[in-house]
C-alpha cells in the first residue's frame, strides 16, 4: 500500500491548517516561501489552490503540498514537430488551438521525507484525480514548469513528463526570454490520456 494513501490525510492547505502545523519545509528555499507565506493569498485571488498530505500520526506534520490552477497548451505557440508530438495521441476531427490543461504551480515533499518516492506517489495521485470520472471538468494535460535543473528536470521525466518545447533555445522564443538570459524553469507536459485503458 502507497504511504500517502495509508499513512496520510488529504487536505486543502488553508490559513487554519498552516497555523496549526508545523512549518513546512522542503529543499527548495522558493517553494518554502511560498507555501508559507503566499498560498493563501493566491488562493484568496482565485489563481490557485494549494493541498496537502499531514501525516494520521502526527497531524501537525505536512508531508506534502502542491498547488494547481487551470491552464492549456496552446498549439499555436509550438514549433510544427512539437506540436506534431503533443497532438499524436488526439484524433484530427478533434484538433483545436487550445486543450485544457491543468497547472501544477508548486510541488514540495518534506525534507523529512525526501527519497522514499513521495513526490513520485503525489504526482500519480493528481494524475489519477484528473481522469477520475467524476472529475468536473474536462482536463486533457497536466503541465508542469519545472525548475530548470538536472534533479527537477529528471524527477519529471522519470514521471512521464516530456519537454514542451525541444529545446531551451524553442522555449527563450515562444515565451519572449532574452537569448542572453539562463532560462530559470522549463514547461513540461504530461498527456492524462495515457491512463485510460
Amino acid at each position: 500500500m502507497k504511504f500517502l494513501e495509508s499513512s496520510c490525510s488529504f487536505e486543502v492547505l488553508d490559513e487554519e491548517l498552516i497555523n496549526s502545523t508545523k512549518l513546512f519545509e522542503c529543499s527548495n528555499l522558493d517553494l518554502n516561501d511560498f507555501f508559507q507565506n503566499y498560498c493563501i493569498a493566491f488562493a484568496n485571488e482565485l489563481m490557485g489552490k494549494t493541498y496537502c498530505f499531514t501525516l494520521d500520526s502526527d497531524s501537525k506534520n505536512i508531508v506534502c503540498s502542491f498547488t494547481i490552477s487551470n491552464d492549456s497548451i496552446k498549439t499555436s505557440i509550438l514549433p510544427n514537430a512539437r506540436k506534431k508530438k503533443v497532438l499524436k495521441n488526439i484524433p484530427s476531427q478533434k484538433r483545436f488551438k487550445s486543450y485544457p490543461a491543468v497547472l501544477i504551480g508548486r510541488l514540495g515533499v518534506s525534507k523529512e521525507f525526501t527519497s522514499l518516492g513521495i513526490g513520485t506517489e503525489l504526482l500519480n495521485f493528481i494524475k489519477s484525480w484528473f481522469i477520475d470520472r467524476d472529475n468536473k471538468t474536462g482536463c486533457r494535460f497536466i503541465i508542469v514548469d519545472s525548475y530548470n535543473t538536472n534533479e527537477a528536470l529528471n524527477f519529471y521525466k522519470k514521471n512521464g513528463f516530456n519537454f514542451l518545447f525541444s529545446s531551451e533555445e524553442q522555449e527563450k522564443t515562444a515565451t519572449d526570454v532574452s537569448n542572453d538570459s539562463q532560462i530559470k524553469t522549463r514547461l513540461m507536459y504530461f498527456d492524462l490520456i495515457t491512463l485510460y485503458s
